[in-house]
This record gives structure tokens, sequence and C-alpha cells, in this order.
């Protein structure tokens, strides 16, 4: 495992050349990065049973590392971070999304662009996988899909039913369409206790195991890709299961708080400086919406570990006021070291993150699959 410095550190955040740095900027250290991958890898019996989802880092950099640790599948959600990919030449690259419209064209393109990266999606109905058929066979290529189980998030998904044997079975018949397993995501099993967690996580994938002793039947074999970050340790203890968290490699306060038996690192921060001293006891910095995520509510966007006390009080698109208390010593330039609630989306904000080494800021990595386009 990599060994941290500073794991010990109360002040591991601090930059020595941070007035270099022009706020709000995305952090990166790249020691805990490779601690948090380590780590990941330790979890599990097989690193090829690895599979995780790149959302949070969307960059190239990231990517390397991940496969200098030995994994070579990975799990995205956009065309852009598949085409990223495909750009980092890896192997295996599941698009967890179901591409309909103009997108199925462009996932054939992938597939057609980067002859070196075995691509495959999403389905869950019978119209877009013969939509995909058809594109398959104008095109002259394969598209390999895996159907996408609702096991209770009820986003996306066909219930693990008799209508899901159905549409497995309907995918192995049609032409320029290969099927080889079932992607099962259970993002709304968040319970911070790990027995609770546990259960709740069985017992929806008990479901799954019923489909797959009724396909097995037919003489089928199949690959299972499960869960995320919070599920991850249930999973990764299930033989032969693919295991796709995300969150783990820049980790956040929200997991940081809520799944406590996960030997993660904080390895991505929001900087900010103090813009201003509104009134007794207030503050305002340079992080606004479109510096760190705000889907949740204004007490759980983020943290100032340098700052801990500081409570926000309104929120809008380049300002962040907060709470000082009357009394309080800060001042305009103070540089604030904020860890976001959800790293995810905070991370897509920024075109690039500033790579810190040592305390000591070196190169940038670019936030590449931000964009909705990167190639095709």
């Amino acid at each position: 495992m990599i060994k941290v410095e500073n794991l010990s550190d109360q002040n591991w955040f601090t930059i020595t050349d941070v007035d270099r740095l022009t706020t709000p900027a995305l952090v990166v250290y790249s020691e805990r990065v490779k601690h948090n991958i380590a780590v990941l890898t330790a979890m599990i019996d097989d690193v090829n049973r690895l599979r995780p989802h790149i959302k949070t880092h969307k960059c190239r950099e990231a990517v390397a590392l991940c496969m200098a640790a030995g994994i070579k599948k990975f799990k995205c959600s956009t065309i852009a971070e598949a085409d990223m990919l495909g750009e980092c030449s890896a192997p295996d690259v599941l698009l967890a999304y179901q591409p309909v419209g103009p997108n199925a064209e462009r996932f054939a393109g992938l597939i057609e662009a980067y002859p070196q990266t075995q691509f495959s999606c999403l389905i869950d109905n019978e119209g877009t996988v013969r939509m995909l058929s058809g594109i398959a066979v104008k095109n002259n290529i394969q598209i390999t899909v895996y159907i996408d189980i609702n096991v209770g998030m009820n986003r996306t998904g066909i219930l693990p039913d008799q209508n899901a044997f159905q549409l497995y079975m309907l995918c192995a018949d049609l032409p320029g369409i290969k099927i080889i397993g079932m992607h099962v995501y259970d993002g709304h099993i968040h319970e911070s206790d790990l027995t609770l967690r546990t259960q709740q996580c069985n017992a929806a994938y008990a479901t799954i195991e019923e489909l797959s002793d009724q396909l097995r039947a037919q003489g089928i074999e199949l690959i299972i890709i499960a869960g995320g970050t919070p599920t991850f340790p249930v999973h990764a203890a299930r033989p032969k299961i693919e295991c796709s968290p995300g969150t783990f490699i820049y980790w956040d306060y929200g997991y940081q708080q809520a799944f406590k038996e996960q030997g993660f690192l904080p390895a991505a921060l929001i900087l900010g400086r103090v813009i201003s001293l509104p009134d007794d006891g207030l503050i305002c910095v340079d992080i606004g919406h479109k510096a760190v995520a705000a889907e949740n509510g204004l007490n759980k966007r983020i943290y100032f570990l340098n700052a801990p006390a500081l409570t926000p009080v309104a929120h809008s698109e380049e300002h962040m006021v907060l709470n000082a208390g009357i009394g309080h010593h800060h001042r305009v330039g103070d540089v604030l070291y904020g860890l976001p609630q959800h790293i995810c989306p905070s991370v897509a904000l920024h075109d690039d993150a500033v790579v810190v080494e040592n305390h000591h800021t070196s190169e940038q990595w670019q936030t590449v699959a931000r964009s909705r386009k990167v190639n095709y």
C-alpha cells in the first residue's frame, strides 16, 4: 500500500505555495489518491473483479493510476467519459447508461474508433435493444449489452422477474447484439450501520440470485456487475461478482461520515478565499454554486477543514456567506480548505484540478470528461 506520510498530520491539506492559486480551485492530493486505489485493491480477492466508476474524477491521470494498479475494467455514465476511456486504451468499458437517440449512434462510433477497447452498454427494454441491433447490423459491428436490473432504486432498469428473463432471451437471439450479463446498482442503500446496510443489500440481491439461477438453468453463463461504494464491502465478499465503486478515489465528507468502516482518505478539496466581511459575525467566500455541488441542503455542501466552526447562511452562484461568530479572526484574503459533502458533482464544475504533492503544487489534471463531448 502507498505510504501516506501525512496520515496523522492534522494539517495534511495545507499548501505551502497556496498564494499561487486562484480561487475557487479544485485541488487533488495525488499520494492520497494512490492510497485509496491501494485500499480498494486490498479489499477484494481478485483485482479483475473491480470495475470502478470514473464519474468522480473524469480525468486521464486517475485512469492511468488505476490501470497501473492492475485495474483493467471501468464503468462510466456518459459518452464523453467512455470516449476518454477509449483514449486511455482502457481494455474494458461499460457505459452504465442506456444510449438512446443520437447517443446510440455515438456509442457505435466509439466501438469503431477504439478497437482495442471492449465497449458495452445497458438496456432495459425491447425497443432499445432492437434499435441497437439495427445500428449494429447497419455498421457491421457487435454491440455488447448488460440488462439493467432495478433492485429498488427506481431510477432505471427492469424488475428482476419473468419480463427480465424474456428480455435476456430476446437479446440472445438478436443480430449484432451480444448479451453477457446484468447490471445491478443499489444506490438507494446507504445505511451508515454496516450490519443494516449488509442486510438491505443481501435482501435486494436475493432477487438477482433467483433470476441468475433461472438463466443458468438454460445453460447461460453471465457476468453480474453490482453496487457502488456504499455496498462495495458487501458485494466484494460475493464470489465472482464485479464491483464498481467510484467515490472511493477522492472520498468526501458525506461518505467519510457515513461509511467509517472503509479506509479511504479525503483526496480532493475545494479551495476558496474570504472576499468580504459583510456584517458582524459574517464572512463571504468565493465558493458559489459554480464551485461546489449545491444539491444538498445548505448545511450539507462543504466542510472547512481549517475552520470547522463556520456555518453557511446563504449560497448563490459565486458567493457563500458563512456565520463566523462575533469577534471572529477571519480577514479578507484568508484561504479556506473545503471538503465537499458530495465530491462527484463538485469535480464536474471544474475544468482542471491542481495536484498537490508534499504540501506543494505540481501539475494539473484536466477534468476532460466534464464535457458532453470529447471526440464523438
